[in-house]
């Protein structure tokens, strides 16, 4: 017997479509078959290369009867509204990180999904990497004792990456706490097991030109005694990539000539319009993405059997009996007496592990991990990470939830 494909819908072809593409063309457990998107140029590619319909409103998709799972990757400020589109006609929804920008919007995304019996699951964030699924399984296998300290640090280029108005503005969802903070804080909450008591932390803003958080130290304590100290700078000088093996967050050798090209590319920019334009040429449909990605339907995402697994940056767990290292390749293990790696093997689909928790739960029934609850409680630490440093002290969290065991 074939195996079932999911009949996605994509809500949105910007950047996050456009990094989950290669996934959703190489896992042959989905099948494209509807999009929406206000940019005539991004639909029209769709309908180019797939030969389905194509639309303008994210209600139309919703919608539409041969779509069986909508993937929510609009705006930040719009999953909320966009999810209770897709529930209000009984579709399963894949949703990008962040789940939402409030706990309310949170709140109300999972009642929607809960009144319409469907599943609610909320990626990518790299918490589905396979490096750091891993470590928690060693960590669950319980040789190396229970986790005692993490050590999380990225410093990239995102500050000055090309972003529409509302990304630099914090209250819409902009900055790197409701976009990066959201990552790192879900893979910490994933290895320490879940439950945050308490986040007490500082966020950088520091170019008036972005006037946004571009930096972020965060300390998390654990309900168990655990705690976690998280780095982020998005200011676009050193590279964390450096000390990942000169492998970049997508899993690809980094190509150290490029240093810089994020600044440089966005002098070409004089006003907010002409950077909305910049960053709409890289996305799907747009001049750039066009150049890049000009072959035939079969490679459209860009696939390349030389990516390793994806990561974000520099991260050790400090366990009882052992030190533990996700890296592109699989989990450098420091015990007592050596050094090891733990090696995975190359993924065939990259982010395969999405579809994995996506097909399980609609198709057999099993419970997700980063379902909306799992995703509310990270947005609850990113809310506290924004909220400690304006407040200047500690903040308790009172949504957290557990690694199933």
């Amino acid at each position: 017997m074939s195996e079932r494909r999911l009949r996605m819908g994509i809500a949105g072809l910007g950047r996050a479509f456009t990094l989950m593409l290669p996934t959703l063309v190489a896992d042959r457990r989905v099948q494209l078959v509807a999009a929406a998107d206000p940019r005539a140029e991004a639909t029209q590619r769709f309908a180019a290369d797939f030969g389905t319909p194509i639309y303008d409103k994210v209600e139309a998709v919703c919608a539409d009867p041969n779509v069986e799972v909508v993937y929510v990757a609009t705006s930040h400020e719009h999953h909320a509204a966009h999810v209770a589109m897709a529930t209000s006609h009984g579709k399963h929804v894949l949703v990008e990180k962040p789940m939402a920008i409030t706990l309310t919007e949170c709140g109300q995304m999972i009642a929607a999904a809960e009144r319409a019996r469907v599943c609610l699951i909320v990626g990518h964030s790299h918490s589905f990497d396979r490096p750091i699924l891993r470590a928690r399984e060693i960590i669950a296998g319980g040789a190396v004792g229970a986790v005692r300290m993490i050590n999380a640090q990225y410093y990239t280029d995102f500050l000055y990456r090309p972003r529409r108005p509302e990304e630099l503005v914090t209250e819409r969802g902009g900055g790197v706490v409701f976009s990066q903070g959201a990552h790192q804080i879900d893979i910490v909450r994933l290895l320490g097991g879940g439950l945050v008591r308490s986040v007490r932390a500082l966020t950088g803003a520091w170019d008036p030109n972005r006037p946004t958080e571009g930096a972020f130290a965060a300390l998390l304590s654990f309900d168990d005694g655990a705690f976690a100290s998280l780095l982020y700078s998005g200011y676009a000088h050193f590279d964390s990539d450096e000390i990942c093996g000169g492998i970049g967050e997508l899993g690809a050798a980094k190509d150290a000539s490029q240093y810089g090209s994020a600044r440089r590319n966005l002098r070409r920019a004089a006003n907010a319009d002409q950077e909305a334009a910049l960053k709409n040429a890289r996305n799907y449909g747009g001049a750039d993405y066009a150049k890049q990605h000009s072959a035939a339907t079969p490679s459209i995402g860009g696939t390349d059997d030389a990516r390793w697994h994806q990561h974000f940056g520099w991260i050790l767990v400090s366990c009882e009996r052992a030190d533990l290292r996700p890296l592109p390749t699989g989990v450098m293990v420091y015990g007592d007496d050596e050094a090891r790696l733990d090696p995975l093997p190359r993924p065939q689909v990259p982010r395969a592990e999405v579809i994995d928790e996506l097909y399980d739960a609609i198709v057999h029934g099993h419970a997700p991990l980063h379902d909306g609850k799992w995703a509310m409680a990270t947005l609850e630490a990113c809310l506290a990470v924004l909220q400690s440093a304006r407040e200047q002290r500690e903040i308790t969290l009172t949504h957290q939830v557990a690694v199933p065991s």
